[in-house]
């Protein structure tokens, strides 16, 4: 049977359930989901949103997703107030998105989903829980031993990666290694398979004019684009950061690889909010999420888009593929034994 995909609510003061019941509801959905979270908050998002949805609880992923009108939960974490203060931080919401995300965890390292996908998470919420993560990514690192990974925005135009992700700028800059650099230009190369055209990203204008305007792109950047060329991956740089991701929408590169944050994410989210996917490198199974936050101010209005939530489990339907059955062994003929 096949396996379905695993859906965590998010925060429940946000979208999270809103676009959770609306991904699923729409028959444009790729697969059978079972969705991890509170089953009381997924139904009052069934009324906000006017979806006929019937939630039903399950204790098991196995068999999850198939039955038409009707929200298969796996419920977890604390239970949830029969009134939420929809639109707030709170210290609760975060201690049940990160429940969410562990059970999730568990059960794709488990085998019993295809792939995992996450609607929003808060930070000042999980901080309010005495939870020191500063997102997603450093959860399924943490609590699947993962060292090596890495953040991948990517729209049907553009598939950036991020050398430093949730960090201050001054943080991240001082991040910036040869090391980090060809570690994340290797897992580029082998997760998008083949041999993708991977162009590396300067960190300065115009890429330092040779030390000029910094050194990082001299002695950080070109390093580790050598030492990835010597290893037989198509890597190049450091382009300037202003034209490269246009290049790379053009359809000279395959990947760009970002120096921080804002530099990656910008380009793909001015592309359109609701076509980005966020797909986490190196983990141990599939995951995707959306390339938007909880957005509070829209939090029980009913009326929040779910396409990137849909794009995400389109991607993870596709990066994690179940494995064809095995063909049933032919009978053996039959023998007269006279």
């Amino acid at each position: 049977m096949t396996r379905p995909l695993a859906v965590t609510m998010g925060d429940p003061h946000g979208i999270g359930p809103e676009i959770t019941v609306r991904a699923c509801a729409d028959p444009r959905r790729p697969a059978p989901v079972l969705v991890i979270g509170d089953p009381g908050a997924l139904a009052r998002a069934c009324r906000t949103t006017g979806s006929r949805l019937r939630v039903r609880t399950v204790d098991r992923p196995a068999g999850a997703g198939r039955t038409p009108g009707v929200l298969d939960v796996l419920p977890a974490g604390p239970a949830l107030p029969a009134r939420l203060a929809l639109g707030t931080v709170a210290a609760d919401a975060g201690e049940a998105s990160f429940a969410y995300v562990r059970e999730g965890i568990a059960r794709a390292l488990a085998g019993q989903v295809r792939a995992l996908v996450t609607a929003p998470v808060n930070k000042e919420a999980l901080r309010l829980a005495g939870l020191p993560y500063p997102g997603h990514t450093e959860i399924l690192a943490e609590l699947t031993g993962t060292e090596r990974y890495a953040m991948m925005m990517a729209n049907e135009e553009l598939k950036v990666v991020l050398v430093t992700v949730h960090q201050s700028l001054r943080g991240a800059l001082d991040a910036l290694t040869v090391e980090r650099e060809l570690d994340i230009v290797r897992l580029t190369h082998e997760t998008l398979g083949g041999r993708p055209r991977i162009a590396v990203a300067a960190l300065n204008p115009h890429a330092g004019e040779n030390g000029l305007f910094g050194t990082e792109d001299r002695d950080v950047i070109a390093p580790a684009v050598r030492a990835a060329r010597a290893e037989g991956i198509d890597a190049s740089g450091p382009w300037p950061a202003d034209t490269v991701f246009m290049r790379a929408r053009a359809g000279e590169f395959d990947a760009v690889v970002a120096q921080y944050h804002d530099q990656g994410l910008i380009p793909v989210k001015y592309l359109g909010l609701e076509h980005g996917v966020n797909i986490t490198l190196g983990l141990p199974f599939v995951r995707t999420s959306v390339d938007h936050g909880t957005a509070f101010d829209l939090a029980g209005k009913g009326t929040a888009d779910h396409t990137s939530l849909l794009t995400a489990l389109r991607h993870a339907h596709e990066l994690a593929p179940e494995p064809a059955a095995e063909p049933a062994p032919e009978p053996a003929p039959e023998r007269d034994d006279l």
